[in-house]
């Protein structure tokens, strides 16, 4: 039976459904898988019998789980047998075996409740910070130190060959001998950033850098000795990252420190001296409002009245598209993530091919005081930054 082919044979609805019963009985299964390996690791003696010296190798090698799944299944089989009520939060979804797992060492028998209540539907995130508040920890030092240098990959050196083979390689008619065949140099592995909640708005931030940033690093501590005397990485991250703030905000967001006040007669005054020009940049005022009032978030919601919670990757939308005639009115944009921002351009115009825009033909009625989409020509959006609204069509045969 191809479970592929009967899957992709399912309709929209049916297969949201289908997931959803699935999703349900995969917990369900997972629960009592846990439940009962609480129950074996409580008799060792049973994997013992099996020429296993320990429930890790048993699930490792008998039940093909990986290291990951095993030592996730068996931390929180351990948190079950000693909390009981942890299967219940299981079975419905409201926390899941990492959740546990990492909550398991500071759980105890009078504040196990309280602490599974405000981490029940919590993200992974919100639990780490969550540890931080019941066991915080000092502040790490700041410390800046040289990785050690990654040795060369040794070369590869072709296979000798015999001299029979280089009489028949030389042989008339002959095919060409294959050119020896060298390995790829092995990859190396660059740590992944760490960011670490260690106490109540307190974080651990470790990364790597290369040697230009070295050295600017080391030229910042110098020129703000006078203000940062001990040359903290961390004071000095915390300065730049708001110069850097502030840039990028201005760049995508339209932030500004003071915005130019609007008019206060409206169609007149400078609205009357200054000619619109038709343009699909979004106004920096029309940004700004937009971005305050959706909080800095897809605004998106379903017919069920669930609102995305996509924060990353955000464009400005036209509520009414940009090729029908939507203005860059406040009313009328509003922040999508990627995705739905494409979503509801294939509901107004139907599934699209190559990233190309086509903009209206035709001519706008001019509104007074509004902001009018551009004329019909194919252009692409200079502006750097976010951008919002783009309807993508495939390209003209």
């Amino acid at each position: 039976m191809n479970i592929l082919a009967l899957a992709s044979g399912l309709s929209d609805q049916d297969l949201l459904a289908r997931i959803g019963v699935l999703a349900g009985k995969e917990r369900e299964a997972s629960v009592e898988f846990v439940a009962h390996l609480a129950v074996l690791d409580a008799r060792p003696v049973l994997f013992a019998a099996q020429g296993h010296g320990s429930l890790f190798t048993y699930c490792t090698e008998v039940l093909r789980l990986s290291e990951d799944a095993t030592c996730n299944r068996i931390q929180a089989a351990r948190a079950c047998r000693d909390f009981p009520v942890i299967l219940e939060a299981l079975v419905s979804g409201a926390m899941s075996l990492t959740s546990v797992r990492i909550l398991r060492p500071h759980l105890t028998r009078e504040n196990h409740e309280a602490v599974l209540a405000r981490a029940s539907g919590r993200s992974r995130r919100e639990i780490e910070a969550l540890i931080a508040e019941l066991a915080p920890r000092p502040d790490v030092p700041s410390s800046v130190r040289k990785l050690p240098t990654a040795p060369p990959a040794p070369p590869v050196m072709p296979a000798a060959t015999s001299p029979a083979t280089c009489v028949e390689a030389a042989t008339p008619g002959s095919p060409e001998p294959t050119p020896p065949v060298s390995s790829p140099p092995p990859l190396r592995t660059t740590p992944r950033p760490i960011i670490e909640t260690t106490s109540p708005e307190h974080y651990r931030v470790q990364f790597t850098i290369g040697k230009e940033s070295h050295e600017k690093l080391r030229r910042v501590q110098a020129l703000l000795r006078r203000e940062i005397p001990n040359g903290d990485p961390g004071a000095i991250f915390d300065r730049a990252l708001t110069l850097l703030l502030e840039r990028v905000e201005k760049t995508k967001l339209g932030a500004a420190a003071k915005p130019r006040p609007r008019p206060i007669r409206p169609g007149a005054d400078r609205q009357l001296r200054t000619p619109i020009v038709p343009s699909r940049d979004l106004p920096r005022h029309v940004q700004r409002a937009v971005c305050q009032r959706d909080g800095d978030q897809c605004a998106f919601v379903s017919r069920d009245g669930h609102r995305c919670t996509e924060r990353t990757f955000l464009e400005f939308h036209h509520i009414l598209p940009y090729a029908k005639g939507g203005l860059a009115t406040v009313e009328n944009i509003s922040l999508r993530c990627r995705r739905h921002n494409q979503y509801e351009a294939e509901l107004a115009f139907g599934p699209h091919g190559t990233s190309v825009v086509r903009e209206a033909r035709g001519s706008w009625p001019v509104p007074a005081g509004g902001y009018l989409p551009a004329m019909a020509t194919r252009v692409t959006s200079k502006r750097s930054g976010v951008f919002g609204g783009m309807v993508l069509f495939p390209e003209d045969p």
